[in-house]
């Protein structure tokens, strides 16, 4: 397992962990379809530009095509919809425990579409790490914290941050044949964000209240909104995609899944709440479970 590939999925883990915290005041003002329609454009952008300058293009076999498409619809425009709606009912440390579950789905659907199996060490260290992930969400924060609000059912949030776990587990499983035949991740993931661009370019022209900012941003806003995207659609998801071209996709998407346990001290940092005790023993599990992988 290529020691460059390991830093590139947990480097992936610290941009998601970054992102969930800065995305969720713009998630909540915008609402999820302006939030990721705003960042799609924006880092779509800075994506071509960055593969055109360095002549990435070249490197991407169209015979994939199919795999974009299904990476462009169901791998961003569906995973970071369902992601920012989740984001804004439950906070970021409770939409961060859900969205690591695509691990799991990435491992499933990879045995099922690309006959990847893991061994059953590798199996225990998904576990073990997952359910330190779980406890350092859940013992993480402190309830009266504005992060910590919840709009709406339960329920609903519940159901958001599955179907972003499935999706984005999606996204990264079809693609997993495209980085195999040499494709450069940035270009990859160029091709998937501008086609994301186009998917929410055409849904734009229905019309429904849904899919209207909640107010018109002004520049702070507008800087706040594109950030967490520029760091999580331009720079996360390419670390990720790296990842999976050299590993398999579950481990990868689990190493990358390591936000919740990267959240913790950020979180004590910007609200100044003191993650609980069982949540640093979560921390340490999580990192056991990522060690015997690695092992």
């Amino acid at each position: 397992m290529p020691v460059i590939a390991v830093i590139s999925a947990l480097g992936a883990s610290v941009c998601w962990a970054a992102m969930a915290l800065l995305a969720h005041k713009p998630a909540t003002l915008l609402g999820p379809f302006a939030l990721t329609r705003l960042q799609l454009i924006c880092a779509a952008a800075v994506l071509i530009v960055l593969v055109t300058v360095q002549g990435g293009w070249q490197s991407i076999s169209w015979v994939h095509w199919p795999a974009f498409v299904i990476a462009s619809v169901i791998g961003v425009v569906a995973a970071n919809m369902a992601m920012f709606a989740c984001l804004r009912r439950g906070g970021p440390r409770r939409a961060q425990l859900l969205v690591s579950m695509n691990g799991p789905f990435a491992a499933l659907f990879g045995f099922l579409f690309l006959g990847e199996i893991l061994s059953g060490q590798k199996l225990a260290g998904c576990a073990i790490a997952l359910a330190g992930m779980a406890l350092a969400i859940r013992f993480g924060g402190n309830p009266q914290d504005k992060l910590e609000d919840m709009r709406g059912p339960m329920w609903v949030m519940i159901a958001l941050g599955l179907v972003t776990a499935v999706a984005n587990a999606v996204g990264l499983v079809f693609l997993k044949p495209a980085m195999l035949a040499g494709t450069d991740p940035l270009a990859a993931n160029a091709l998937r964000t501008a086609g994301g661009v186009i998917v929410v370019l055409v849904i734009s022209i229905w019309r429904v209240p849904a899919f209207r900012p909640q107010i018109r941003p002004d520049a702070g806003l507008f800087i706040h909104a594109i950030t967490p995207g520029l760091l999580g659609f331009v720079v996360a998801v390419s670390l990720q995609l790296y990842a999976v071209r050299w590993m398999d996709t579950g481990i990868a998407v689990v190493l990358g899944s390591a936000a919740p346990v990267i959240m913790l001290p950020m979180i004590w940092m910007v609200t100044g709440s003191r993650p609980r005790l069982l949540a640093w023993i979560g921390a340490f599990l999580a990192l056991a479970g990522i060690a015997l992988i690695l092992l």
